[in-house]
């Protein structure tokens, strides 16, 4: 094959099945190649028609079931720990939900008496069924959702949720699975804990966990009941500031945060599939401590919390001021809400796209071409509609937008 019929391979839309192959049996092109095609082959397919470029995001899921938000019914609302509430939503039309990925999210809108309309992100905690949802959310001192869920969501309230995405998912396979948590990260990793229990997984399972203290710690009999359910399951929790009641043995095993000298000591397998998700500091010291045991970072899946690292190509890092409203005249167009952010902007023609509004607001993007070709920013569309301009050379998936070339038609929710 030729360079350009290898760039057009991958670039270009289309992707016919035996070129894939063919491409995939030439040894000079690079690892990275490899994995961009082996994408492309394995990518859904709807209607005999592919929806994105897999091989160009590495994301490989199915679209999202419904567009924009659904109504829900709280059904149920549980203390899970000091701070932390589970909330068990189910349709209001009674009508079954679609199966998602332990390990995905949704988005919820919610609007208090007295304050702005609320979007926030809440990975699902529960086991994947085709009944209800459930989120747990824990409330920060300030938070405006946490306030509103605790003082004034009650049971039978309605409530609106987005349809379950999000890339970080259990594998299939019948390689060992880690799972590493710390705090209210534990959520999408619950997650795939009731998914593997659900299927008496005969997979090596091992949960390690990490929390202040017994008050602290939610889902504790929740997850030793589900890890008996799996025959060859491992745990390891740890407290970093254990309460004078809390007994080591029995609540915990023993006292310190999890870090990367934590993996030598209990043994992990360094051939397994490694799952993080928890505070940033938690999560980078973790990562760099399982490539350094010789984990393959292809293995090392992680959640983050809030925006996802930028990625800006030739630009400086930037000086990480919080999301804020742009500077200057603000605009009146379309409704922008960034809903990791917690940031609801309106659109002025003065950005010539949804990336250059995003950047104006110090909401980190990721970007590499800023011409539709490259889909480095390629991000989640909650609900809406966009126009581009140019034209992208391949398109989003199903349920995504590209940022760098789009303008909102209509009011728009984004993962960002």
């Amino acid at each position: 094959m030729t360079i350009s019929e290898v760039n057009g391979l991958l670039y270009k839309p289309g992707h016919p099945r035996d070129r894939l192959e063919h491409a995939l049996r030439i040894t000079a092109l690079s690892a990275g190649w490899h994995r961009s095609f082996e994408a492309l082959l394995t990518q859904s397919v709807e209607g005999g028609k592919t929806t994105g470029n897999a091989g160009l995001t590495g994301m490989v899921y199915p679209a999202p079931a419904w567009r924009g938000f659904r109504q829900f019914r709280l059904l149920r609302k549980t203390f899970e720990a000091d701070r932390v509430t589970s909330l068990t939503l189910e349709p209001a039309d009674g009508n079954p939900l679609a199966g998602y990925l332990p390990g995905q999210f949704i988005v919820l809108r919610m609007q208090p008496r007295s304050a702005p309309l609320l979007l926030r992100s809440y990975s699902l905690s529960g086991r994947p069924n085709d009944k209800r949802f459930r989120v747990s959310i824990k409330r920060e001192l300030q938070g405006a959702a946490g306030r509103y869920v605790n003082e004034e969501l009650s049971e039978g309230d309605l409530v609106q949720a987005s349809a379950p995405r999000g890339s970080f998912t259990l594998a299939p396979g019948d390689t060992p699975v880690v799972l590493l948590s710390a705090g209210i990260g534990v959520t999408p990793i619950l997650g795939m804990l009731h998914a593997l229990a659900a299927d008496k997984s005969p997979r090596e399972v091992w949960w390690l966990y990490g929390a202040r203290n017994s008050h602290e710690h939610p889902f504790a009999k929740e997850v030793r009941e589900l890890l008996g359910l799996l025959p060859h399951a491992h745990s390891h929790i740890r407290y970093s500031a254990p309460g004078p009641t809390d007994r080591q043995g029995v609540d915990y095993d023993a006292q310190g945060h999890l870090d990367p000298a934590v993996l030598q000591t209990v043994g992990l397998p360094v051939e397994g599939d490694f799952y993080l998700c928890g505070p940033s500091k938690f999560m980078s010291n973790l990562t760099a401590g399982l490539a350094g045991r010789g984990v393959s970072r292809r293995r090392i899946h992680t959640e983050t919390f809030g925006s996802g690292p930028s990625i800006t190509p030739g630009i400086a890092v930037s000086s990480g001021r919080p999301p804020h409203l742009p500077e200057g005249p603000q605009g009146t167009g379309a409704s922008v809400t960034f809903a990791r952010s917690g940031l609801n902007v309106r659109w002025n023609p003065r950005f010539h796209s949804l990336l250059e509004l995003a950047e104006a607001c110090d909401i980190p993007a990721r970007w590499s071409c800023r011409t539709g070709v490259c889909h480095t920013c390629e991000t989640g569309m909650i609900s809406g509609s966009v126009t581009y301009q140019p034209s992208p050379i391949d398109e989003a998936a199903d349920g995504n937008v590209l940022l760098c070339c789009s303008r909102p038609a209509s009011d728009i929710v984004i993962d960002l």
